[in-house]
């Protein structure tokens, strides 16, 4: 079984990679790679992604990665990872970016106006570090992991889905969409790759899952 991970010059490609390797071991080869044509071979595809969402999109387009990474998202075992997941949407506030569409909805910014905790304590954007994960709905990614499991997070933005596709939920300081899926999908805002045990058992559970919910 081969396992791509799409190369489009931004995110935090080595670690997601290693981290793969490591839980696949011998089960699946993992190639890290800018070329569609490897992409649309490969059996599952990772789609990471790290910085702002307008160069992202800028990046995937230019280098010929777009429709590969659209017709994997059709067809087979899909995760993406933190801006990558973002991309799947059909619009984000930051930068007035069309993403590509893959799940109803938007991706929007923290309000400044309710960034406050219960103390009345203002907190900073981006919501960085370790917070809790809250299951919404079953799914094969999250199996042995525990309900309110922590992850690393680091993001200004947020899904916002119109379709009833939240798996998961994270609080900062209100509940928002963590991780959503749709039937052979599954996007999730935080960091598994650096998310220790917890990220990598959701890696794992993704090397081993055929696509269905």
């Amino acid at each position: 079984m081969k396992i791509a991970v799409v190369d489009y010059g931004m995110g935090n490609l080595r670690s997601v990679t290693k981290a793969l390797e490591h839980v696949a071991g011998d089960h699946a080869q993992i190639v890290l790679t800018a070329d569609p044509a490897i992409v649309a071979a490969a059996d599952k595809v990772v789609f990471p992604g790290q910085g702002a969402m307008p160069d992202c999109m800028k990046e995937l387009t230019e280098r010929g990665l777009k429709h590969a990474v659209l017709d994997a998202a059709r067809e087979k075992p899909f995760l993406g990872i933190c801006v990558g997941a973002q991309l799947l949407f059909e619009h984000s506030e930051e930068g007035d970016t069309a993403g590509l569409g893959v799940f109803k909805g938007n991706v929007v910014r923290f309000p400044k106006d309710k960034m406050v905790d219960g103390q009345g304590q203002k907190l900073k954007v981006p919501h960085m570090g370790w917070n809790e994960m809250f299951k919404v709905h079953d799914h094969p990614l999250w199996a042995g992991i525990s309900d309110a499991e922590r992850f690393y997070f680091v993001h200004s933005y947020h899904f916002q889905p119109d379709d009833n596709i939240t798996v998961l939920e994270s609080c900062y300081p209100y509940r928002f969409a963590a991780a959503v899926a749709k039937d052979n999908i599954f996007a999730i805002q935080c960091h598994p790759e650096k998310s220790h045990q917890a990220g990598l058992s959701l890696l794992k559970n993704f090397v081993n899952w055929n696509g269905n919910t």
